[in-house]
């Protein structure tokens, strides 16, 4: 009984770990392109079975039925929202949480949401 129950808390762990947020797009192939590609949402061409990542920080992979997208983005939630604010970082895709009387130091998080 014992060994079920570890093993249900770890699985539980592990769904919650792996709840990205993502999106699908039917590859519907390009129009007069002999070889299958998948176009996305920005009208860019790509590989099957290729990666990239967007401007928009997600991680997009391209299937023969259709393109798959994923937030790399994880958003900050248990924080001091009194005296901390969240600051979006485009360049690594990511937040950080400063104080808001000296921006220079940082807030410890203590949970964070994908």
């Amino acid at each position: 009984m014992n060994v079920l129950l570890g093993s249900l808390v770890i699985f539980a762990t592990f769904v919650t770990l792996c709840n990205a947020s993502c999106y699908f797009i039917p590859n519907e192939g390009v129009p007069g392109d002999s070889t299958r590609k998948c176009m996305d949402l920005e009208g860019n061409k790509h590989p099957i079975n290729s990666e990239w990542q967007t401007d928009n920080c997600e991680t997009c992979t391209c299937y023969e039925t259709e393109i798959s997208c994923c937030t790399l983005v994880s958003t900050p939630v248990g924080y001091d929202k009194d005296n901390c604010q969240r600051i979006f970082k485009k360049e690594d895709c990511k937040y950080i949480v400063v104080e808001k009387k000296d921006p220079k130091k940082t807030c410890s998080v203590s949970e964070w949401i994908i």
